[in-house]
């Protein structure tokens, strides 16, 4: 029953998609289907091939080595703070701080024209096979590391020459994805690095197939020349980008912080007002998103909590719904772990549109009405793309 709720849900989200679209006319169904077919493939190598397993086991474990010599300049600033035994859990220092270090990695691999290289590699292996343009290929891959606010800037100055359907691949990919400087944080909190490794590689052709069916190319493609990138965006040289990348972790840390303050006082104020009815928002979540929830064929004590899920993540933010769902792993089947997971892993919330817009548009002004115009649409595609990913997944891990 699984597999055909699976089938029954992505064919939803793609017709969804569809009555949504802004030019269903123009709507070039050949690159849709490739993208497909080849999402499909790369689920498959990493769900069910040894050797694609392999890789995201290997660079899962190198995800979290990495994440322990972190530890180290942790212990030295921190020190006992750090220490689970002997302080406690702070959720501050054993799930945020760690992204000072990853925001400082990235800064130097960004420099050093390494991750520029292998998205460009990448990208251009998308954008042949699908029919891309050069900037739609080379976003969508560099949102496999970078998140919404940080890939922008590696087109920051092809941003006035790109069209509606170009700039709305940007903004569906960003808020689809994860940045890797935050997966520390996601795993600190007992989420399987496995998972978002493999949530990420399912990023490009997904946030093709979602926004080009909600907003296809309508217009004179301005962008043909090979994308040249400015690696010292990052900083004059590797001490600076070091520096600059941290002080963005320290940024990130603050933001998240702020934002999980308001959020949880916000719902808890919430719930203390609804107390006499008997509901909390996170039954009011769980009602709303059930049927979405229903088709990602999970067991029946898993929907409405799947559902909830849901709502905390579109709500509020994937922080939030990961806190949620991280004690209650041990007790799912691997299946249900892994759709639960691929289903909130993104940035794809209300807060994001503001995010967006003020990021993007901040880059380059004169887009910002644009952006102000198709950020709706963006979020349900953003949002329809991390859902399409679980029933995905959810399909390829039910047989066998």
């Amino acid at each position: 029953m699984a597999p055909i709720l699976n089938l029954i849900g992505m064919a939803l989200i793609i017709g969804v998609m569809f009555l949504c679209s802004n030019g269903k006319k123009q709507v070039k169904w050949k690159m849709i289907v490739k993208a497909l077919v080849a999402q499909i493939i790369v689920g498959i190598i990493f769900i069910k091939v040894p050797a694609g397993i392999w890789v995201i086991e290997k660079i899962s474990d190198a995800f979290t080595l990495v994440l322990s010599y972190g530890r180290n300049g942790l212990d030295f600033v921190f020190g006992p703070l750090i220490n689970i035994e002997k302080s406690g859990f702070i959720f501050i220092f054993q799930v945020l701080a760690n992204l000072i270090f990853f925001g400082a990695l990235v800064g130097v691999l960004s420099y050093l024209g390494i991750l520029g290289l292998i998205i460009k590699v990448i990208g251009s292996v998308v954008g042949r096979f699908v029919g891309t343009t050069r900037v739609e290929s080379f976003i969508t891959v560099a949102n496999m590391f970078l998140g919404q606010t940080e890939s922008p800037l590696l087109i920051a100055k092809y941003l006035g020459n790109m069209t509606r359907s170009e700039i709305f691949v940007v903004v569906v990919a960003g808020m689809g994805s994860m940045s890797v400087s935050i997966l520390g944080g996601y795993n600190a909190l007992g989420i399987p690095m496995e998972f978002m490794i493999l949530a990420c590689t399912l990023i490009p052709f997904g946030s093709i197939i979602m926004a080009k069916i909600m907003y296809p190319e309508q217009e004179e493609v301005a962008i043909t020349a090979k994308l040249e990138i400015d690696r010292k965006q990052s900083g004059c040289n590797v001490i600076d980008a070091l520096g600059n990348g941290a002080m963005d972790g320290v940024r990130m840390i603050a933001a998240i912080a702020a934002s999980l303050v308001a959020i949880v006082a916000v719902v808890s104020l919430l719930n203390g007002i609804l107390s006499p009815t008997g509901i909390t928002i996170e039954k009011i979540f769980s009602w709303i998103f059930y049927p979405i929830s229903f088709f990602m064929g999970l067991s029946g004590e898993y929907t409405d909590f799947g559902a909830q899920l849901l709502g905390s993540k579109l709500v509020l933010n994937e922080f939030v719904a990961f806190s949620e769902l991280a004690p209650a792993l041990q007790s799912m089947d691997y299946r249900t772990q892994a759709v639960l997971c691929i289903a909130i892993a993104g940035f794809a919330n209300i807060g994001s549109m503001a995010v967006c817009v003020a990021s993007i548009g901040a880059l380059y002004p004169p887009k910002k009405e644009v952006l102000a115009q198709i950020i709706v649409r963006a979020l349900i595609a953003a949002f329809a793309l991390n859902l399409f990913n679980c029933f995905l997944v959810g399909l390829i891990l039910s047989f066998g």
